[in-house]
């Protein structure tokens, strides 16, 4: 078989998990698909509300959008008071800076100008880095900056801003909780308690902190951990192999692209060859 060569390749993948299966088929690899998180909006959505209504006012200077399904959500989070065509007049009014292609396709598809459109690997040091190449078009230093967060909040991106001068007003819309059904994600910790994977794909960040919360619930940490070493562990892009190093974990592998189907065809590719060299290393 090419690329995997019939390994068992475990993904973490919520969302697209049908399409992952798919991909991981094609390029070879016995696939287990076990969803680790899911969308939940806040219990109230006030701060929403108060972006939108700041907005309206021209109380913003820039936005900064970081996700495609963040930015739906926020307009589902104020419909009932602001329809989508006032979100939208008011984003018209500010430049917008869109982190990478799918805030990107959003707002085109509501016809919203884009000032300025992030490149990969699209992580919050590229949204910096892009802002102080542009500082003499898209200024930061007073400029009243609003953020529209993607599930978990993002210190570094808030800090970098606010040292460059910016008053940041973050706009969460929803969170990342555990799945409902957290059996499948149980069943994939004790597969990988023991050793039934080879190799274990992470497409998010908040992917790490869920598998080792139910591993540590089920008191199967430390195996999980141990197996980890011995397995391929590939990570999408930067801020999940920032996540995996902050909890003790490393990244054999980032694509060239943070996308999914690079970060499956390219793992296969480089499965065997960087599962010999973890073979070999001295226990």
């Amino acid at each position: 078989m090419a690329g995997f060569g019939g390994l068992r390749v475990l993904s973490l993948e919520s969302r697209r998990a049908e399409e992952m299966a798919k991909l991981i088929a094609a390029n070879g690899g016995v696939a287990t698909v076990a969803p680790s998180m899911r969308e939940a909006p806040l219990e109230s959505n006030a701060a929403a509300l108060a972006f939108v209504e700041t907005l309206l006012d021209g109380g913003f200077d820039m936005v900064i959008l970081l996700t495609g399904v963040g930015t739906r959500a926020l307009a589902r989070a104020v419909e009932a008071r602001h329809p989508l065509e006032q979100l939208v007049a008011g984003l018209r009014t500010v430049p917008i800076v869109a982190r990478g292609p799918k805030p990107v396709a959003v707002l085109r598809e509501w016809s919203v100008p884009i000032a300025l459109a992030v490149p990969e690997p699209n992580t919050w040091r590229e949204i910096l880095r892009a802002l102080e190449e542009r500082a003499d078009t898209l200024p930061l230093a007073g400029r009243r900056v609003a953020v529209q967060e993607y599930g978990v909040p993002n210190p570094e991106l808030v800090a970098g801003l606010a040292e460059r001068g910016a008053r940041v007003t973050t706009v969460p819309v929803y969170t990342w909780a555990l799945p409902l059904d957290t059996g499948p994600l149980r069943a994939a910790v004790e597969g990988i308690a023991r050793g039934e994977f080879e190799v274990i794909l992470f497409t998010t960040s908040v992917q790490v902190p869920h598998l080792l919360e139910v591993a540590a619930e089920m008191k199967l940490e430390e195996q999980l951990r141990r197996r980890l070493t011995a397995m391929m562990v590939a990570s999408v892009g930067p801020a999940s192999t920032e996540s995996l190093r902050r909890h003790g974990l490393d990244a054999d592998l980032e694509p060239s692209h943070p996308k999914m189907g690079f970060l499956v065809k390219e793992t296969a590719d480089r499965s065997a060859e960087i599962l010999s060299r973890k073979r070999e290393r001295p226990a």
